[in-house]
C-alpha cells in the first residue's frame, strides 16, 4: 500500500523497475540478433544504452530502435514528418507517441505514457531544446533521466490514479516511514550494481580493449591474452550454468514485454 511507502523505497522501485525492464527487453532483443547470428541472418541492434541519453530526442535513438524506426518511416514521416508549420510537426510528434502508447496497450497509463514522451520531444524543438544543448552535461543526464522514470511509473502504473499516488509520494520526500532494511541485502544490491553498470558500455568497453590488444605483436600484450582468454571463457561458462539453475529455478518467469 502506498500509504506505508516512503520517498527513498519509491524512488528506488522505480529505479530497479527502469533497469528491470531494460534488460528485460534488450535481453530477449540480444538474444533474437543472436539466434539469427547463428543461421546467418544480421539483425541490427535494438538498444544503444539508452539511459546514457542526454534529452529525450536522444533516447528515442538509443531505446527499441526497431520501433521508433517503423513509426518514424511509417507514420511520423507520412504524416508530413518535419515538413509543413511548427504546430503541424508538434501535432504530428503528439499523435506518434499517443498512437506509440496505445500500441503497448488499451490503458490510460500507456496512453499517458507516449503523451509524456511526445510532449518533451515537442518541448525540446522550442528554445528549451538549445537551452538543454548547451546546459551542463550532468545536468542533461539528470533531466533525462528524471522525465523517464517519470514516464516509467505510468507505464508501471495499472491506473492513472495509482500512478499519480506514487508520484506523490515520490515527489513528497516524507520521512515518516523507515526504510526497510531487509530490502538492502547482499543480492538485491549485488543485482542493482551490476545492472547500473550492465546499463553503462563499461563491459563493452573492455572487451573492445581486449580485441584491440589481440591485433598487438608485443610480448606482454600476447601474455596479457593468455591470461584473459581462458577467465573470459570460464566466466562466460558460469554465467550460462547460473542463468540456466535460475531459468529451472522459476517455473513461471515470463518477459515483461510478452504483455504488450
Amino acid at each position: 500500500p502506498l500509504d506505508t511507502l516512503s520517498t527513498t523505497v519509491a524512488w528506488l522501485g522505480i529505479v530497479c523497475y527502469a533497469l528491470q525492464i531494460y534488460f528485460d527487453f534488450s535481453g530477449y532483443s540480444d538474444m533474437a540478433i543472436g539466434l539469427a547470428k547463428m543461421f546467418g541472418f544480421d539483425f541490427l541492434e535494438n538498444f544503444n544504452y539508452p539511459y546514457l541519453a542526454r534529452s529525450i530526442r536522444e533516447f528515442w535513438r538509443r531505446w527499441h530502435i526497431s520501433l521508433s524506426t517503423w513509426f518514424r518511416d511509417y507514420l511520423y514521416i507520412p504524416l508530413g514528418g518535419n515538413r509543413g508549420s511548427v504546430a503541424r510537426v508538434f501535432g504530428n510528434l503528439l499523435t506518434v507517441f499517443l498512437l506509440c502508447g496505445l500500441w503497448h496497450g488499451a490503458s490510460w497509463t500507456f496512453v499517458l505514457w507516449g503523451l509524456w514522451h511526445g510532449l518533451f520531444l515537442v518541448l525540446e524543438r522550442t528554445t528549451f531544446g538549445k537551452i538543454l544543448d548547451s546546459s551542463f552535461a550532468p545536468m542533461r543526464y539528470l533531466y533525462t533521466y528524471l522525465i523517464i522514470l517519470i514516464g516509467w511509473v505510468f507505464f508501471r502504473a495499472d491506473t492513472v490514479s495509482y500512478a499519480l499516488c506514487y508520484l506523490k509520494v515520490m515527489f513528497s520526500f516524507a520521512v515518516d516511514n523507515p526504510f526497510p532494511v531487509n530490502l538492502l541485502n547482499a543480492k538485491t544490491i549485488l543485482a542493482f550494481v551490476l545492472g547500473l553498470i550492465g546499463s553503462t558500455p563499461f563491459i563493452s568497453n573492455l572487451l573492445n580493449y581486449h580485441e584491440r590488444s589481440l591485433s598487438d605483436n608485443g610480448r606482454s600484450r600476447i601474455a596479457l591474452n593468455v591470461l584473459t582468454e581462458p577467465i573470459i571463457l570460464a566466466f562466460v561458462i558460469v554465467l550460462f550454468m547460473v542463468s540456466t539453475i535460475f531459468l529451472s529455478y522459476n517455473t513461471y518467469n515470463p518477459f515483461i514485454y510478452f504483455r504488450f
